[in-house]
This record gives C-alpha cells, sequence and structure tokens, in this order.
C-alpha cells in the first residue's frame, strides 16, 4: 500500500477545504513547491495533486505552480483536475506528470477514459456523496452509484481508481474503508481512499484491509494529526 501525500491548488496556493467547498479554503502554503519538497525529504514515493480551480473550470488553471513542483522534486506525481481532453493529457505528461487523474469526463463520457487508458497513464477519480457520484467539482451530484461507476472500468486498463467519501474529506473524522472496498471489489482495479484521514490508525485501518491500495493524506499532514514519517515506517 502507498501513501500519496496531497497538494491541492487554489489561486496559486496549497490549500485544503472541507467537504469539497471552495469557500471553505484553508491556506497552508504560498509556496506549494515547497509541500512538495517536504513530502519527498519525509519518504514519500507519490504526490497527488488537484487543480481545484481547474476543477470548475474544466481547463487546467494552476499550471505555473505544478511546473515549479515538478521541477523541484522527483516525487511521483499524480494529477486531477479540469483534464477533459486528450490534448490536456498529452500536455501534462510533456511537462513530466506520471499520471492523470479523469473525473468527471469518467461520468459523461467513459468510453473516452478507455481510450485513452489503452494510450496513457490514467487514473479514475470516483468521488461520491452518499455513495452517488459527484462531477464538476463535486458541485453537482448525479444519479449514479459510485459503485455502479467502478464496475464500468474493469478490465478498462485503468492504472487506479481515487475514491473520496465527500462527506468525510477534510474532515479528519476517520476513512469510509467500508465504501474504498466496495469500490475495490466492484472494479477489480488498486483502489486509493481519500477523504477522513486523521492519524495512524487510519494508515493502519487501510493496509490491514487488504482491497486498498493507497491512502491519500490531506490535512491530516497539514493539521499535524498524523506524523508521515510514522506513517511511512507502518507500512
Amino acid at each position: 500500500m502507498d501513501i500519496l501525500p496531497a497538494i491541492d491548488l487554489k489561486d496559486g496556493k496549497a490549500v485544503r477545504l472541507s467537504k469539497g467547498l471552495m469557500e471553505s479554503a484553508k491556506i497552508y502554503s504560498d509556496e506549494p513547491w515547497q509541500v512538495a519538497k517536504r513530502f519527498e525529504e519525509l519518504g514519500s514515493k507519490w504526490l497527488h495533486i488537484v487543480d481545484l480551480n481547474g476543477a470548475f473550470a474544466g481547463e487546467p488553471a494552476n499550471l505555473e505552480q505544478i511546473k515549479k513542483i515538478r521541477e523541484n522534486c522527483n516525487l511521483k506525481i499524480e494529477l486531477g483536475g479540469g483534464i477533459r481532453d486528450e490534448e490536456t493529457i498529452k500536455m501534462y505528461l510533456e511537462l513530466g506528470v506520471d499520471r492523470l487523474i479523469l473525473g468527471s469526463i469518467a461520468v459523461k463520457d467513459p468510453q473516452f477514459v478507455k481510450d485513452m487508458a489503452a494510450k496513457y497513464p490514467i487514473a479514475v477519480g470516483i468521488d461520491a456523496m452518499n455513495g452517488m457520484v459527484a462531477v464538476e467539482g463535486w458541485a453537482e451530484v448525479s444519479t449514479m452509484e459510485a459503485t455502479t461507476l467502478a464496475r464500468e472500468f474493469a478490465n478498462a486498463g485503468v492504472e487506479a481508481i481515487i475514491c473520496t467519501d465527500i462527506s468525510k474529506d477534510g474532515m479528519l473524522c476517520g476513512v469510509n474503508v467500508e465504501f474504498t472496498e466496495s469500490i475495490a471489489l466492484a472494479s477489480g482495479v488498486d483502489t486509493i481512499a481519500s477523504g477522513g484521514v486523521k492519524d495512524i490508525n487510519d494508515i493502519t485501518n487501510c493496509k490491514t484491509n487488504g482491497n486498498i491500495a493507497g491512502v491519500i493524506v490531506g490535512k491530516a499532514f497539514y493539521e499535524g494529526t498524523l506524523d508521515l514519517e510514522e506513517g511511512f515506517k507502518a507500512l
């Protein structure tokens, strides 16, 4: 299992939201690349980046900060937020991003995601509220069940599914292990848990589950409720 520390970008700054609400943004750094460097020093192999402005705009919106992060660390980077076409995927890969996360487009055009996964390193982002898929930066909740969407990408060539329980995101209230496991079992794809990580117990719970391939750590690091070094050692 991997731990993927997260940087959420809003207006060029590293922030965290609560339950995906943009107005809840708390700024943690004006220089996100320095945060990425710190994750590398602590022993991380991966970095999870979300372009929050991009997720709402439907196009890249924090490109300069993403370039700075790539130039200043050797972490593998997975990136999501506003990626809706092949040109954007190719642009980010040329920039040195290792894996792209397709979210809203996975609901609206699953065949596009499958086509892209056949050519590029793609992860699918499944974000849900009460088990129902949310799209457009979580601004809209669809009528599709998250597990139904997960089954759509079984044997589709995607590298991973990142599933977020929005109700827990940024709340430091514990990971929804059952929800993550349901996505993993429905898809048969490596599934990464996102939302709610508070402390080392969440890392341990995800690891012992056996069906969870990774866990994203955000606010728990920024607020100091999880010692990342301890987390990496627990793996």
